[in-house]
């Protein structure tokens, strides 16, 4: 897997074809969704085929999106961290799912809990949800911030952490807002993000691209 090609072209998709996803993807899928579920304390769930799932029963008010019929729901039992956590291991999803050739898009907003497909107990959060399937394109490039806007270091930035940073421009973020900051201090890391809407979601998403971009002997997400 060209993990740098894949980060690259990667961009959000809300027009999809009607097209299934074969069954060996999604068994592909599945495989890394029980095992972060398992390292996460998380309750992930892949929904497929379910012609309404952008639709009013399901996702109050939030248009724009044409035949997404397949999403993954982020679910989690409620904890400090669980909005980070679902950054983190959703976007290891999300590079999944270009890697395998299909296209997604992150999805928050106002969820109802009537005809919907997952399962979720009382003790845990929907988060938010991926669209996922074959889009009508590839999706849009958007402008970039320049490293120096994102990250700091008290030393010359080595390649390591540079590439880490590279990794983390290309992270979606809501609205685009790329509100976070990375410095590097006495050889350590600390990647932080200013409030704003669902700043820790994005920070999970940023902490995965980065740990991809640094490699995990220079830095590892801890949950």
């Amino acid at each position: 897997m060209d993990i740098d090609k894949i980060i690259k072209e990667r961009h959000s998709v809300r027009a999809y074809i009607e097209k299934n996803i074969e069954q060996n993807i999604i068994d592909e899928i599945n495989k890394d969704i029980e095992e972060y579920n398992a390292i996460g304390d998380l309750n992930i769930q892949f929904i497929t085929n379910e012609p309404n799932a952008f639709g009013k029963s399901f996702l109050a008010d939030f248009g724009k999106f044409k035949n997404a019929s397949n999403y993954i729901a982020l679910i989690g039992r409620k904890c400090d961290k669980l909005d980070e956590k679902i950054g983190y291991f959703g976007e290891k999803l999300v590079i999944k799912a270009q890697s395998l050739g299909l296209n997604t898009c992150w999805v928050g907003g106002t969820y109802s809990k009537k005809n919907t497909k997952y399962d979720i107990k009382k003790d845990e959060k929907l988060v938010c949800v991926i669209a996922i399937g074959y889009g009508e394109n590839n999706g849009k490039e958007r402008k970039l911030k320049d490293i120096s806007s994102v990250a700091s270091s008290d030393v010359e930035m080595p390649d390591w952490f540079l590439k880490g940073v590279e990794f983390a421009l290309y992270a979606p973020t809501a609205l685009n807002q790329q509100r976070y900051k990375i410095t590097l201090k006495d050889n350590k890391v600390e990647i932080v993000s200013k409030l704003g809407f669902y700043t820790k979601v994005d920070l999970g998403i940023i902490k995965c691209h980065f740990e991809l971009g640094a490699g995990k002997e220079h830095y590892s997400f801890k949950y």
